[in-house]
């Protein structure tokens, strides 16, 4: 029992140590920023870029990027014309912000070793060929606390109060 105790309390403290470190990419920042305009406009009408780009504050050029990667994922939509823009493919409720922020800026996890979509060997690591390492094992916690939090809410849930709940 005190083992679980200490795993745990370090857990914690890998954990707020990382959160402290890691930081959202303004990529992410302002890819989950433009899919917000896009969520509330969801169904009613489509958004054209410089619209997403004034009332979020976003550089044209970086957002233009964004938007085709996020085309290219399988998350929006354009469409050409006078009542062209952009529009979400899928209901909000359907898109996680861990899918988003995986289609922008790569895997969750803090390091390649414990990735489950982007496994990276470790070469340097003393620990690379042995069948247990505690970097590994706590760094394998912080990568299923963050996806548990990014896969868990959805942009219906980023574009309501149900985040402060």
């Amino acid at each position: 029992m005190e083992y679980i105790f200490h795993i745990v309390v370090l857990v914690d403290q890998v954990s707020c140590i990382y959160a402290n470190a890691m930081k959202l990419s303004k990529k992410s920042e302002y890819g989950l920023r433009a899919l917000l305009e896009l969520t509330l406009a969801h169904g009613r009408t489509t958004l054209q870029r410089h619209d997403i780009a004034d009332r979020q504050h976003i550089p044209i050029e970086f957002l233009e990027q964004i938007l085709l990667t996020l085309k290219r994922a399988g998350l929006i939509s354009s469409r050409r014309g006078v009542k062209g823009g952009y529009v979400l493919i899928k209901q909000p409720k359907e898109i996680t912000l861990g899918q988003v922020i995986r289609a922008l800026d790569g895997p969750l996890a803090p390091i390649g070793c414990v990735s489950k979509t982007a496994y990276q060997k470790c070469r340097e690591c003393p620990y690379a060929e042995k069948t247990r390492c505690p970097v590994q094992q706590v760094m394998g916690a912080v990568r299923d606390a963050i996806t548990g939090i990014l896969d868990y809410y959805t942009l219906a849930d980023f574009a309501s109060d149900r985040l402060t709940d």
